[in-house]
């Protein structure tokens, strides 16, 4: 019996597999689909994402098959300034979903199961039963925890019984994957940032002469969500929107999807826990979707290995939905603002100059920026308002010259101290001043405590998320 079965095998659940495996835990990952897809909705990778991966060792051959990076980040087309904060990725990192989901299951090694179809769910005190369907055959597996990250149209969530409240779609889009041919001046050949000023979509290179076209005009708004989309009307949107001499040679992949926004009430009931769009479902605005389901995986996945491995403290694994649940909030209303920003209406664009008038200064620009980069986020922690304490710990050079990042590669927390400070000698020492005398980080990189800022003492600390394991005098990773 594997202690977690995650259900679906998209970004969010082969990372989530990836950190539980890593924390120590058994772990079986199905998906319906026979074989994976190759289609990519996401094209880049947010900062912080980036630095999750990186922070284990996983990012740099997923870097190999980068198209691009886009230097600034964007709300509803509008720059955000990235390099601002204290990171190496201060831009997107340009690599498809179809190449990282594909580097994260052959991590896996043989871990996920494809063909397979989930039927029932049923929740028993010790584990949970899934009936699932296998080329025509119904069987049972039984697991300690089930994870759903099977997507906005979740099994997981109905069986579940998870309250998904929020409001259907009101406006719908195409997304699709084309090559050119004719006539194609005028056409982006390096990436730039979405001008919904001018027009509601974008078309831009990816890589061999692929370009992604994304539009929205009066007949995507009359469609059924389940037509097929047809070269015939990629070719009306691209010539109505861009130009009439830009001709569409063939459509390698396409879907509609719409603005509907939508969140779960609880990500977990019991023994069933929900990650990415099986949690939340929004506008893919400002390239937040994927990351915002990687985010979630790289909180859950720790917690949940402490808890099949029964070292949690109480409350740890009730944590995951404490921290996620207003991050995904805020990211469904930012979406929701940036679809209106995005509607041609003359009224829409006057509210638009505002906007970008009030994102042209710096502290604004800052807050929204931190946002959709994934780099602002705070978890609450008892103590100051000192700016470290709940947020993810930058990337800072250590004593002996070697970066956070290369201590990271194990998922364990970290004890950091500066050199005047005069706790255990048991420490990891900064070289140089960073800003804070000692720190705990957690396997997620966010600070859960900071010497003179914290309202507990530190073995109080250790304590609460990381309960009788005793971390001082390993410091290099507290395996």
């Amino acid at each position: 019996m594997p202690d977690v079965l995650v259900v679906g095998a998209g970004p969010t659940g082969l990372l989530l597999a990836n950190e539980l495996r890593l924390a120590g835990a058994d772990v079986l990952v199905i998906d319906r689909l026979e074989t994976r897809s190759g289609q990519s909705k996401a094209l880049s990778l947010q900062p912080r994402s980036a630095e999750i991966l990186h922070s284990r060792g996983w990012l740099e051959p997923i870097r190999t098959r980068e198209h691009t990076t886009l230097p600034a980040g964007h709300f509803a087309g509008i720059p955000l300034d990235y390099t601002v904060f204290d990171t190496d990725f201060g831009f997107q990192v340009g690599v498809e979903q179809a190449d990282v989901e594909r580097f994260l299951e052959h991590n896996l090694d043989g871990v996920v199961r494809r063909g397979v179809t989930l039927l029932d769910l049923c929740q028993r005190e010790e584990s949970v039963v899934a009936t699932v369907e296998i080329g025509g055959v119904q069987r049972k597996i039984e697991a300690g925890y089930l994870v759903g990250a099977d997507g906005g149209h979740s099994t997981v969530r109905r069986l579940g019984g998870f309250a998904f409240p929020g409001r259907d779609a009101r406006m719908r889009m195409v997304a699709a994957d084309i090559t050119l041919s004719g006539k194609t001046d005028g056409v982006a050949e390096s990436w730039q940032l979405p001008s919904f000023a001018e027009r509601s979509g974008f078309l831009l290179p990816l890589r061999d002469g692929v370009y992604r076209v994304l539009f929205g005009g009066a007949e995507q708004q009359e469609t059924p969500t389940d037509s097929p989309v047809t070269l015939a009307e990629v070719q009306r949107a691209v010539t109505e929107a861009f130009s009439p001499e830009i001709v569409v040679d063939e459509v390698r992949w396409a879907s509609r999807f719409g603005d509907a926004s939508r969140q779960a009430e609880r990500y977990r009931i019991g023994r069933i826990l929900l990650a990415g769009d099986a949690a939340h479902i929004h506008l893919p605005a400002g390239g937040q979707g994927m990351n915002l389901g990687l985010q979630d995986a790289y909180n859950l996945g720790w917690k949940l290995a402490a808890q099949v491995r029964g070292e949690a403290p109480d409350g740890l694994l009730d944590s995951y939905h404490a921290e996620r649940h207003p991050v995904g909030a805020a990211v469904l209303a930012n979406t929701r603002a940036q679809g209106v920003l995005t509607i041609p209406d003359p009224d829409v664009a006057a509210l638009r100059d505002l906007v970008a008038g009030l994102l042209a200064d710096p502290a604004a620009n800052r807050r929204i920026a931190g946002q959709i980069s994934g780099l602002g986020i705070r978890y609450p922690m008892p103590g100051s308002d000192h700016p470290l304490l709940g947020a993810r710990m930058p990337d800072i050079v250590l004593a002996d010259s070697t970066r956070l990042a290369d201590h990271t590669r194990t998922g364990g927390p970290l004890l950091l101290a500066a050199p005047t400070y005069a706790g255990t000698a048991d420490f990891l020492v900064t070289a140089a001043n960073p800003g804070f005398d000692a720190a705990l980080v957690r396997p997620d990189g966010h600070v859960c405590w900071l010497a003179g800022h914290s309202d507990e003492p530190l073995a109080d600390a250790v304590g609460r998320w990381f309960g009788d394991r005793k971390i001082f005098g390993a410091c290099h990773g507290l395996g």
